[in-house]
């Protein structure tokens, strides 16, 4: 059976009550034999409820009853299950706002790190899922250990948590949030217990979780009524389709095939997943719940007072000075923990230094497992001709994190590019084709494998380990002549990225993070070199190409070289918003124009849509200085990039498309290899405000004048 298989069977099989309605050992044994490869039989007392899954399970993917009496009739066995079945879901809000609470980068870097900690390990240790990373088994044993006494000590209910609790039961813990099935009557109490695990953690960071029960029917036919006969199906359907709120719900079909196809798509494990996230809205905004006995978990006030020290973040009152640093600092409770966690001078070590442990505060981080230990141990030791090019004969070992983003820039000249990458048509695709629970997990491990790997690969391909040079720097322990790895990867969760890269790569590394993400998901990028069997293993991924109803018209899409660009193939892709600047511009103010930008590439990608187009779109702006814009990016641009004498100019051309990116990319290198005066690409734009076909004259003039490089200028422009 599969994972989902074995996690229904737990719950119907745990019953409705919190005492299992066979004892505990019965079920354990039934889940040992129900595990792929096992020989043992399923226990007596349970085969009914395994049966019952089989049956659930055997339901081909293309069915769907007419009417209810029919449903009824071909299942009569699952349509009389009156066992039901728990879904939570919860996770991380507003986290932003966490993240960027303070303008250091290791204490967002810790942040981001911690929640992206809680996430992976320490939820998955409630199910008794204990994260081990390939490079080394056995990393966080000890501390999952210590997770699953933590939430045993704070929930125990006739049972303890933690033994309610299987692996199988996750459906997804990804990017943020989780999703996982649970026995009926301890739904609020794991949802309670994600809530308070973020909050212990953190102190500041919100989160939510809700939870629901559910009929064994509804997994693969959506919501029912309590009566299922009252269930309003097909037949209604056809006669109300019209009603604007019957179609806000369903959708806005053309025709009578059309309307029994997007009947049949809400109709699913989809419509269930659709009221938990209804349910987390409204508990998220402060809203009661049904049935939830604790309201909201909103984090813990810290008073301040004006005569009081201050952390320099959120202003929470300094509770420890340190001067100990490069620097003295004054500490509150919740930045000390994003200092820690951020702590990179002894790179995995879980000891904290000496001056936190004689504070006397209980709170210990664990292990810090970084991601450049995942991006050199999980993917370049699988790609060997990858880590022959990035290292390029330097010894791995000397190489070490850089512990500031002025380290970063050093290898750009003090300049370093922020970015930010979301995925396009998610939402869309899960309600179209996400369908069963089995599809919800595949989903969440296709796109978080395609976004590491597509990060990695752009990282690996275009960067170098940088020799520090020209530091003047006490924050660090790092000094003149160290190599170090000259990027920063802040968050890489779900479709989301957020990544620190010296500016003079920002474009290439921007541009194939997209279109690798594309080409993994379509199978046309392989993710490791290894054994076919482990290949087989690691890159079966779900059918994400495009079925084309119309018909390729790049002339509508591209403005570089319409008719050689290749249409997007890829249902899913991703926008990516790049703000190149110095290192001496402000986080929190960088933050809202790198916000702005995967915004404005965003707009576009929708826009490109109704023409045809699905790929990815990026957006990218210089900032030479804080002062450059006193509003927003697009303002700015209207105001000082946007011309009316004598014709409209727009002096600018972001967003661009993935061939559009490729093609300026292409054009940068053709006029740096013919040696191209900067002093006359912007007499060109100068005489752009004279009409187009005047500074076309002019080019073309001072081209034929190059001795070298005049074929490269003439193919790319």
């Amino acid at each position: 059976m599969s994972s989902i298989s074995i996690a229904i069977a737990w719950c119907l099989a745990w019953g409705n009550e919190r005492q299992p309605q066979f004892d505990i050992t019965v079920l354990q044994e039934m889940r040992e034999a129900l595990n792929k490869n096992n020989t043992k039989e399923v226990p007596e007392a349970v085969k009914a409820i395994v049966q019952q899954v089989e049956e659930l399970q055997s339901i081909k993917d293309d069915y769907f009853p007419p009417t209810l009496d029919e449903l009824k009739h071909q299942y009569s066995n699952l349509w009389n299950q009156t066992t039901k079945i728990g879904l939570v879901y919860g996770g991380a809000t507003k986290v932003k706002n966490y993240v960027f609470d303070s303008a250091k980068i290791q204490e967002i870097r810790g942040a981001s790190g911690l929640l992206d900690r809680i996430n992976q390990i320490d939820l998955k240790a409630f199910f008794n899922d204990d994260y081990q990373p390939e490079y080394k088994p056995n990393l966080y044993q000890a501390q999952c250990t210590d997770i699953r006494t933590w939430l045993n000590d704070n929930f125990h209910q006739d049972f303890n948590l933690s033994e309610v609790l299987i692996p199988q039961l996750i459906i997804y813990s990804t990017g943020g949030n989780i999703l996982a099935f649970c026995p009926t009557a301890y739904v609020h109490h794991l949802a309670d217990a994600i809530e308070k695990r973020y909050t212990y953690e953190t102190l500041t960071a919100n989160s939510c979780a809700v939870g629901d029960t559910f009929r064994l029917l509804e997994i693969r036919f959506g919501l029912l009524k309590e009566n299922i006969e009252d269930t309003p199906w097909l037949e209604w359907y056809h006669k109300n389709y019209q009603k604007p709120i019957i179609q806000a719900y369903f959708g806005y079909p053309k025709d009578e095939n059309e309307r029994l196809e997007v009947f049949k798509t809400r109709k699913s494990f989809n419509e269930i997943t659709t009221k938990l996230a209804v349910l987390f809205n409204q508990r998220r905004s402060g809203n009661h719940i049904p049935g939830r006995k604790t309201t909201r978990r909103y984090p813990p006030m810290f008073e301040t007072h004006p005569y009081l020290v201050r952390d320099g973040g959120e202003n929470h009152s300094a509770i420890l000075r340190v001067d100990k640093l490069a620097r003295e600092t004054s500490f509150s409770e919740p930045s000390v923990r994003k200092y820690l966690f951020g702590d990179r001078a002894k790179d995995g070590d879980p000891k904290e230094p000496q001056w936190y442990l004689d504070c006397k505060l209980e709170w210990r981080r664990g292990i810090v497992e970084s991601w450049v230990d995942r991006f050199n141990k999980v993917f370049l030791e699988k790609n060997q001709s990858l880590k022959s090019k990035y290292y390029g004969g330097i010894n791995p070992k000397t190489v070490q994190i850089a512990q500031t983003l002025t380290q970063v820039s050093n290898a750009s000249n003090g300049f370093i590019a922020y970015i930010y990458a979301d995925g396009n048509n998610m939402g869309g695709y899960i309600q179209k084709q996400i369908k069963t629970p089995q599809q919800y997990q595949k989903f969440s491990q296709d796109v978080e494998l395609a976004t590491q790997y597509a990060v990695y690969q752009a990282l690996a391909e275009n960067l170098h380990p940088h020799t520090l040079k020209g530091l003047n720097e006490e924050e660090s322990d790092l000094r003149n002549g160290d190599l170090i790895h000259p990027f920063e990867i802040i968050t890489i969760g779900g479709d989301d990225i957020l990544i620190v890269v010296p500016a003079n790569k920002a474009l290439e590394i921007s541009q194939m993070i997209a279109d690798r993400f594309e080409g993994i998901l379509l199978k046309e990028v392989n993710l490791v070199e290894v054994k076919p069997q482990e290949k087989e293993k690691k890159c079966i991924l779900g059918n994400y190409k495009l079925k084309f109803d119309k018909p390729f018209e790049p002339n509508k899409i591209h403005r570089y070289q319409p008719l050689n660009a290749k249409p997007s193939e890829c249902e899913l892709s991703t926008s990516i918003g790049v703000l190149i600047t110095a290192i001496n511009t402000p986080i929190y103010y960088a933050k809202e124009l790198i916000n702005q930008l995967l915004k404005s590439a965003k707009e576009r990608a929708k826009k490109l849509k109704k023409v045809g187009y699905h790929g990815g779109t990026v957006d990218f702006l210089t900032l030479k200085s804080v002062t450059m814009i006193a509003s927003s990016v697009k303002e700015f641009r209207q105001e000082a990039l946007t011309k009316k004498s004598p014709q409209n100019l727009k002096l600018y051309a972001a967003p661009y498309t993935l061939h559009e990116l490729r093609g300026l990319l292409t054009s940068i290198a053709a006029l740096k290899k013919a040696k191209f005066p900067k002093s006359q690409l912007y007499q060109i734009r100068s005489l752009l405000e004279r009409g187009k076909h005047t500074a076309i004259l002019n080019y073309r003039y001072f081209r034929v004048r190059l001795k070298q490089g005049k074929s490269e200028l003439e193919n790319d422009f």
